[in-house]
């Protein structure tokens, strides 16, 4: 394995380990204090440097990563009334159970926040080429391709255009 390949191999388990915490302290706070999502995933993200998992700059990167799939989710959420599972854009079924269950988790348990974060989304979040994505579907801003993530992983350029920016599709 290249040393490229194991940089995105650990951004790809530094992710999903930030992922597990944010909902795990959201599972504690919810019995003490409601802290925001923001504090939750910043939180993570300090555990993550502190146990030496990720460098600052790793996880500063991995946290904004995991900062613009949850504003994107509360975008969809907000505007479109959908479920979670909508704005996968494939059968739930298909995603890794243990993933589902965090990621839709956080998105139940933090709908009041998520109204405030879905301001920022609106703004419009572009994915690019090298950056980690959550399950979902994201559209090569170019030419329409849409790739289908049913696992955490790399965004890689589009198979069609090879141009590397995308965004998640929204109903028409």
């Amino acid at each position: 394995m290249t040393d490229n390949n194991k940089t995105q191999e650990h951004l790809l388990h530094g992710y999903e380990r930030m992922l597990e915490r944010a909902r795990g302290t959201l599972e504690q706070a919810r019995k003490e204090t409601v802290p925001t999502l923001s504090q939750l995933l910043d939180k993570a993200r300090e555990k993550a440097v502190s146990l030496g998992e990720l460098s600052r700059e790793e996880a500063e990167k991995v946290a904004h990563y995991l900062h613009r799939d949850v504003d994107d989710a509360a975008d969809h959420l907000n505007e479109s009334g959908d479920e979670l599972g909508d704005w996968l854009r494939f059968d739930m079924e298909l995603i890794e159970e243990r993933l589902r269950d965090l990621f839709a988790g956080m998105v139940d348990h933090t709908r009041l926040e998520l109204d405030r974060l879905a301001t920022r989304a609106r703004e419009g979040s572009i994915l690019n080429t090298g950056e980690i994505s959550g399950p979902g579907t994201l559209e090569c801003r170019a030419c329409g391709q849409h790739l289908h993530f049913h696992h955490t992983g790399h965004i890689p350029p589009c198979p069609k255009c090879h141009k590397t920016k995308f965004r998640r599709p929204r109903k028409k």
